[in-house]
This record gives structure tokens, C-alpha cells and sequence, in this order.
């Protein structure tokens, strides 16, 4: 995974490219606790609601159910936030397009 962290060119960019590397840097731990907490809440739902119906020996079974089921989450968790990346990019290219068109 290539890294987001920016570079400064002079010293000036200095003050602005902390704060970008310290919002990346945020992100990215808010991002584990939430996976963390989702982590815990599905398998605690599995233990709860799976393992009753599957008895003693639901263990593997369970971890089967709880991976599907963190699969799908991360599947379609990523496949809408690329579809807003998408309509974003399509937006702002559109507004690109049109102040370079002269008037």
C-alpha cells in the first residue's frame, strides 16, 4: 500500500503539509477503530445468533459465517465509496470543463 503521507517542496509548504499528513494519519486510525468496533459487533452477532442454531461444534462454522459476512461488509462498503469517488470526480471534471470554456 503506497503511502499518503506528502512530501513539502520549500519551507513554507511546511505548516500545510503537517496538517495534511496529521488529517491522513487520523483518518487511518479512525478507520482501524471503526474496523475494530464493526469486528467485534458482527462477531459478537454470529456468536449470539449463529452459534446457538450450529451447537458445540459451531466453531469453524462460525468463523466461515463471520469471514462472508465481513467479506460482503467490506465489498460493498468499498464498492459505493468508489461509486461516490466516482460521481465526485465526474462533478468537479464537468465544472473544470466548463470555467475553461470561453465565454
Amino acid at each position: 500500500m503506497a503511502s499518503n503521507l506528502k512530501t513539502p517542496h520549500s519551507i513554507k509548504e511546511v505548516p500545510l503539509a503537517i496538517v495534511k499528513n496529521m488529517v491522513t494519519l487520523a483518518t487511518s486510525g479512525f478507520g482501524l477503530v471503526v474496523a475494530l468496533a464493526w469486528n467485534e459487533a458482527i462477531k459478537s452477532a454470529v456468536e449470539t445468533y449463529i452459534n446457538p442454531f450450529l451447537g458445540e461444534k459451531s466453531g469453524v462454522i462460525s468463523l466461515f459465517i463471520y469471514a462472508v459476512i465481513m467479506t460482503l461488509l467490506a465489498v460493498t462498503v468499498t464498492m459505493q465509496l468508489a461509486r461516490v469517488q466516482k460521481t465526485l470526480e465526474d462533478i468537479t471534471q464537468k465544472q473544470l470543463m466548463t470555467k475553461k470554456k470561453p465565454q
